[in-house]
């Protein structure tokens, strides 16, 4: 087989590959709890949080391939199993835990921040320890998009609180300007 010659090291393809398989295995749980929940919703938020969700899944499943796709560019193999993928990621499975809708939103928040972090220290690993600016590059889209995601769904519980009766209560506080003042 014909050796890759795109001026990155053996050692350092091998180093981004790792990288990406980690936040390939992120991604795949991340897309499995967030088709879990959209089935899975009820109440009241049930058509927004439905159909939020049906956003990020979709958008989730293009990135699983970019990522997999990428990891083949380098010359390296994408994991493919479900035990890869929990043996890899740094995100949990919600197994045999069905959380009211808050919950979910919750839990999905976290999970798209711990992905956040991952792909910032990756971004950083990629251009600093291994010199894959494209990677790099690459990566940063991807953290940027699980920001928006991150964001849209802080939105939907932002300022509200669940006391343990189920209602709601608003504290939301918006910044005031220093000139409006």
């Amino acid at each position: 087989m014909r050796s890759l010659n795109i001026g990155l090291s053996q050692e350092e393809r091998q180093g981004v590959i790792d990288l990406l398989n980690r936040d390939l295995s992120d991604a795949y749980l991340l897309l499995i709890k967030t088709k879990k929940y959209h089935w899975d919703v009820v109440g009241p938020q049930f058509r927004s949080l439905h159909t939020l969700w049906e956003e990020h899944y979709t958008a989730l499943t293009i990135n699983i391939d970019k990522l997999a796709e990428r990891i083949r560019a380098l010359g390296g193999y994408p994991i493919g199993t479900a035990k890869g993928f929990l043996e890899n990621a740094s995100i949990k499975e919600d197994a045999g835990t069905l959380p009211n809708a808050y919950g979910m939103v919750e839990n999905l928040v976290s999970d798209h921040e711990q992905v956040i972090r991952n792909l910032r220290d990756h971004v950083d690993q990629t251009g600093e320890n291994f010199h894959d600016q494209g990677t790099a590059d690459f990566l940063t889209g991807l953290m940027e998009q699980h920001e928006e995601m991150a964001w849209m769904l802080r939105s939907f519980i932002e300022g509200e609180q669940i006391s343990p009766d189920g209602k709601l209560s608003s504290d939301l506080r918006v910044p005031v300007e220093a000139n409006s003042r």
